[in-house]
């Protein structure tokens, strides 16, 4: 299955449908614009293996683009729209594009970007042009629409934050397959989730993100049609459920936690019984919020524990997570083992480092110390997340042996923060770790040893995140700041970041919300 056949089978149904705008996108034009964008790279000189990138918001041209890479044999790395332009131009530069694709929205972001990469042989823009980049409208309609005459399977390559400070590319080999060879999420979302041509899909997420990408690219693989909301609104997002009868959608737990602070009356006005399958991951959720949604939307709920490395996939449905209230299920595509420090398996019920045994094979692009850390001497492979086992062979998670804040469904390694902190001439020594918010799950808290600890306190801690605003993406930057006349460090140097994190998390049976 791929946007040629179904056009073919039906080339007027409804590929994908923009909740804002309203715009309509056929599987015929999907199939044309994105023969277009193929043809287009391969008159560039890409083959496969090659790479392009792009960076925009959710638009009625994201879906066209990535498929023209992937038809096309193509990696595509899908960047944040909330990263700094150096911390864009360092993922496009690491990742070796050719050929980058922005919008007239993120002007502000990506107009250097073509001075910034000289690795790029080509730049365009959607909805507008900038300076340094083409009209990728015009670029494509001088193409045919017809096919490349060899299409293979092509993959995206996305970028997770690494602790070093610098995102890390999940790199997995092509298949080499023809176009058309369903990849192991296309049968996933088949066989686990009931997925059909029939099925209408609603995605609430940004669309560069590994789930919403994921799942979206592979729903349109099986014929169904993708309803996308351009921004994220629990009021819209019932009226949407309603109004298109969605049968499948993918949530964070955020978007749970802002559906249910709707007023009563809001939420009991929406006919949500169209709802099939609902999915939710990247943050556990808290127990009684996923108790209520379950009471609210019925047993439809299921929640999966994977990453972009596909190593491994636990997943659970609403009723064995209510006789498990707290789990995220049990493995489908790899066998778990929870391992102590010296890389031992350790006794049911008791925490440790969450490993899987697998096929899958997967590196950090140019990163092979990373790689290597990810793995156990046994060549299993971990998340870095820590949990137990049940002796019905349930996961709990319970805590990050690296240290990650999830808020609000984004991944935020604290190491880039901590860099920038420690720039500034006032701080000796800092920490930054993730801790409880109701909204978010967890929220970004900087603990900060000032160089004199007289100037602790309001003015300095809203300077110092400042600071931070004007070097680095405002999702990376501290909400709070504490300080201390002194971190706690082993003589060696080391930070005992857990003492740091303790204390704002209590005794909770799980550091993780």
């Amino acid at each position: 299955m791929h946007p040629g056949i179904l056009a073919a089978n039906d080339p007027d149904k409804a590929a994908y449908i923009l909740t804002g705008s309203g715009q309509v996108v056929t599987r015929r034009e999907l199939n044309d614009r994105s023969n277009q964008g193929a043809q287009l790279f391969h008159s560039l000189g890409l083959r496969r293996g090659d790479h392009v990138a792009l960076c925009m918001e959710n638009n009625v041209h994201f879906h066209q683009i990535c498929w023209a890479a992937h038809r096309a044999g193509l990696y595509y790395t899908t960047i944040s729209t909330r990263l700094s332009t150096p911390e864009l131009a360092y993922i496009i530069d690491d990742c070796d594009a050719k050929v980058f694709i922005t919008s007239q929205e993120l002007a502000e972001t990506t107009t250097n970007v073509p001075t910034s990469c000289p690795k790029l042989i080509a730049n365009y823009s959607v909805n507008g042009t900038l300076d340094g980049y083409e009209s990728w409208e015009e670029a494509i309609a001088a193409q045919p629409a017809e096919p490349l005459a060899e299409e293979f399977e092509g993959a995206p390559m996305l970028y997770s934050s690494g602790t070093t400070g610098r995102p890390k590319g999940v790199k997995h080999p092509l298949s080499g397959a023809p176009l058309g060879e369903l990849p192991p999420l296309a049968l996933a979302i088949q066989i686990l989730y009931g997925a059909t041509e029939d099925s209408i899909y609603l995605s609430p997420a940004p669309l560069y993100h590994s789930a919403p990408l994921g799942f979206t690219m592979n729903f349109l693989r099986t014929g169904a049609t993708v309803v996308i909301m351009e921004k994220f609104d629990a009021l819209d997002a019932l009226q949407q459920i309603e109004k298109h009868k969605i049968t499948h959608s993918q949530w964070v737990p955020t978007m749970f936690v802002r559906m249910m602070k709707l007023p009563e009356e809001d939420r009991a006005r929406f006919d949500v019984s169209s709802l099939e399958v609902v999915i939710h991951a990247a943050a556990p959720c808290p127990v009684p919020v996923k108790e209520a949604m379950i009471q609210w939307w019925g047993p439809v709920i299921n929640e999966y524990y994977a990453g972009t490395e596909g190593n491994g996939f636990v997943m659970i449905n609403s009723e064995d997570w209510l006789t498990h209230k707290g789990s995220v299920g049990k493995p489908t595509t790899a066998k778990l083992h929870i391992l102590d420090d010296e890389m031992n398996p350790v006794p049911t019920g008791e925490v440790g480092g969450i490993y899987f045994e697998s096929d899958a094979h997967y590196e950090y692009h140019k990163a092979p110390e990373k790689t290597a850390d990810a793995k156990s001497p046994q060549g299993y492979t971990t998340l870095g997340d820590v949990g137990y086992v049940d002796e019905e062979g349930y996961l709990y998670l319970t805590d990050r042996k690296s240290f990650m804040i999830i808020s609000g469904g984004v991944n935020i390694y604290p190491q880039e923060t901590e860099n920038c902190l420690i720039t500034h001439p006032k701080v000796t020594d800092c920490a930054v770790i993730g801790v409880p918010n109701e909204d978010f799950g967890e929220e970004v808290k900087a603990v900060v040893q000032p160089a004199d600890m007289a100037d602790a306190g309001p003015e300095l801690e809203q300077e110092l995140i400042n600071y931070c605003q004007e070097q680095i993406s405002n999702i990376k930057c501290p909400r709070s700041i504490d300080f201390l006349e002194e971190l706690p460090r082993h003589p060696t140097g080391k930070l005992y970041k857990r003492l740091l994190k303790d204390s704002y998390w209590g005794k909770k049976d799980s550091r993780i919300v």
